[in-house]
């Protein structure tokens, strides 16, 4: 007791949490990082194995029988037969490529261009990773787009998906997509497959019993998204016209979701007295509060 009589903070302090490491950093650390294809050493499938079947069924108990979350999803009708790119926002944490998962059926296997570092926080992680495949690996290392964009075209040429979140980060406005960067839309405009925009919402604070929301849009083209004022014509790889143009093909797509995203949030927000069981534990499951610079 202090001389007022007040009781004194009892057990162990709370350690700090470990300092940002960009995720380059990560990589030298690690004597360089393998991305996409040459991480996984073998055509991204279309299959769902008996392996990914259980995990699946797994993540489902644990997700919402465990979790008790609760996803509505609609727009399973707009969905092609397999061969297409699906694009989602608004990314704001780690239950967003589940919610991906959970839109899609079993077949075609989705595959995403997603974070090494955010994944790989440990060995036994890349290896299951691996052994159960959909992640094609970015370390943001300043390789160029060629090997992202060799990943789309070997998931959809197998006519599997591939799953990508142009944001880049999970940082962002809950309820309003945050800045798009352009990558997805040079992938786009080289691979020429079909664009299925996903919105979602709710992903942002977890807890029991947390309310997710996500809906399929109507599978697009880049010639559809960028309309009339386009000629048809692709400039040339890596020329600075390209990069308008996926430019011009960004702000399209953030104009389609955007609406979407912002219409499905007010469902997925319960009231202040509503109880939060878990929170931070459940928001920072699968990721790693201050060792990151998710931002970078």
């Amino acid at each position: 007791m202090d001389a007022g009589g007040s009781a004194q903070p009892t057990g162990r302090r709370r350690r700090p949490p470990p300092g940002r490491i960009s995720p380059q950093a990560l990589a030298d650390a690690r004597g360089g990082a393998l991305e996409g294809l040459q991480w996984l050493g073998r055509t991204p499938e279309a299959r769902a194995s008996i392996f990914y079947r259980l995990v699946r069924l797994l993540a489902r108990a644990v997700i919402f029988g465990l979790f008790r979350f609760r996803v509505a999803t609609s727009g399973q009708e707009h969905l092609p037969a397999g061969g297409y790119f699906i694009v989602g926002a608004a990314h704001r944490g780690w239950m967003d490529p589940f919610l991906v998962v959970h839109a899609l059926p079993t077949e075609p296997r989705v595959w995403f261009l997603g974070s090494g570092p955010s994944t790989f926080t440990s060995r036994w992680r890349e290896w299951l990773v691996h052994r159960l495949g959909g992640l094609l690996p970015v370390w943001r290392g300043g390789i160029g787009i060629e090997q992202h964009v060799a990943s789309a075209r070997a998931v959809t040429g197998n006519c599997a998906v591939f799953a990508q979140m142009p944001e880049g980060t999970v940082s962002g406005p809950a309820g309003r997509i945050g800045p798009f960067r352009v990558g997805w839309a040079l992938i786009a405009l080289r691979i020429g497959a079909p664009i299925v925009p996903l919105a979602m919402a709710g992903t942002e604070d977890l807890y029991l019993g947390k309310r997710m929301a996500s809906r399929i849009l109507p599978a697009t083209t880049v010639g559809e998204l960028l309309g009339g004022a386009w000629d048809g014509v692709l400039p040339a790889e890596g020329s600075r016209e390209e990069l308008d143009l996926a430019r011009r093909l960004t702000d399209a797509l953030a104009a389609r979701l955007g609406p979407v995203v912002a219409e499905l949030h007010p469902g997925t927000v319960d009231p202040p007295s509503h109880s939060r069981r878990f929170r931070r534990r459940l928001t920072w499951l699968l990721l790693r509060a201050g060792r990151l610079d998710r931002d970078g």
